[in-house]
């Protein structure tokens, strides 16, 4: 039996402490063992009580949540959750910080909100127990530079495929590794990556930076393109693929499933139903089990499947539980995934698959 997990919680707000305090709290296997108000007390109280996990607001006075991310991740890396607020400047902050090294992101609560930080104690949970292996699989690296707008593949000649990709806590570090070697003519590609709704916005834009494809949100009714990348807007909405003659993007209400909207298993159904042996499945690192059956309804249409192994996963759970089902044909390092899709996606000498 584990014990509790340990955090400290830094925010320059007392109330935004306590009412995180309070949530975390609330469940027997964790435990917050102090309390900071800036990144120079937060600072002494690492070094004091050794922590499991720290969650760390983006804004603070003296030094800001992402300097302060980065001395961590440099001196003592550990898992850190980042507290944003939804705003678009709170949501480029958060992903350079889950790009330095950050573990997962939470939006701050809005008016109205009647379960605040409800996917914290999960998320707490989950940091606690990658914390031991935290510093070999989270080394702090500089962010990439951005993609020259040209061809990064030049042999590369594009099929018939789409590709569909699935990825939660860890994602933003493993979908910009998987995408930056992506040529400026890669097949159709569609993702969800579970991100609050501010976020993805600029996660697309962030990716549209460093990748030679052009990546955006999707929007309902986007025809697929080669060159192009469609990342599943967070919110209200799943993201799935349609129309036979005209393959596009279409947001569809529904009901959460494995308690996320936009899902990896509404979109895996989709892109199974709709493109079946036409199509490459890839599942990376993430919590639970979202994304696991659909891309098990791709393999057994005639996908090709790849998930991500553990040692290279910030949370084994996702994969895992796809590898275990039968679902993963192939499981790699991260840094090869990105090679593979594109193996599998060329089109064929004699002509196109």
């Amino acid at each position: 039996m584990m014990a509790p997990a340990r955090v400290l919680v830094v925010d320059d707000s007392a109330t935004m402490r306590g009412m995180i305090t309070a949530v975390l709290n609330s469940d027997p296997d964790v435990n917050v063992i102090g309390q900071c108000s800036d990144a120079l007390e937060a600072r002494a109280k690492i070094k004091e009580l050794n922590p499991d996990v720290v969650t760390l607001d983006i804004e603070m006075p003296n030094m800001s949540g992402l300097e302060f991310l980065e001395k961590i991740m440099t001196l003592r890396p550990m898992p850190v959750i980042m507290v944003s607020s939804l705003t678009q400047r709170g949501a480029e902050a958060t992903i350079a910080a889950l790009e330095i090294g950050a573990f997962d992101c939470i939006g701050k609560p809005q008016p109205g909100d009647t379960r605040p930080f409800h996917e914290l104690i999960e998320k707490v949970k989950a940091a606690a127990k990658s914390a031991a292996a935290y510093k070999y699989i989270r080394k702090p690296v500089a962010p990439p530079a951005p993609a020259a707008n040209t061809n990064a593949a030049a042999d590369y000649r594009v099929g018939r495929k789409v590709v569909a990709i699935g990825s939660s806590t860890g994602g933003v570090e493993a979908l910009i590794e998987v995408l930056k070697n992506f040529p400026v003519n890669c097949p159709p590609t569609v993702i969800t990556q579970h991100m609050p709704a501010t976020f993805t916005k600029s996660f697309a834009e962030r990716l549209n930076r460093l990748c030679a494809p052009q990546v955006q949100e999707a929007t309902d009714g986007a025809r697929l393109e080669i060159g192009r990348i469609y990342l599943a807007p967070g919110g209200e909405r799943h993201l799935t693929i349609a129309n036979a003659h005209a393959p596009c993007c279409r947001l569809i209400d529904k009901d959460p499933v494995n308690g996320h909207r936009p899902s990896v298993d509404v979109l895996f159904d989709s892109v199974a139903e709709l493109a079946g042996r036409n199509a490459v499945g890839a599942i990376l690192t993430g919590m639970g089990r979202d994304g696991a059956s659909g891309l098990l309804k791709m393999r057994h249409a005639g996908a090709r499947t790849v998930g991500q192994n553990e040692k290279t996963c910030v949370v084994y759970g996702m994969p895992r539980v796809a590898f275990e089902l039968g679902a993963v044909e192939t499981q790699l390092p991260l840094g090869a995934i990105g090679e593979e899709i594109l193996k599998l996606t060329a089109a064929r000498k004699e002509g196109s698959d």
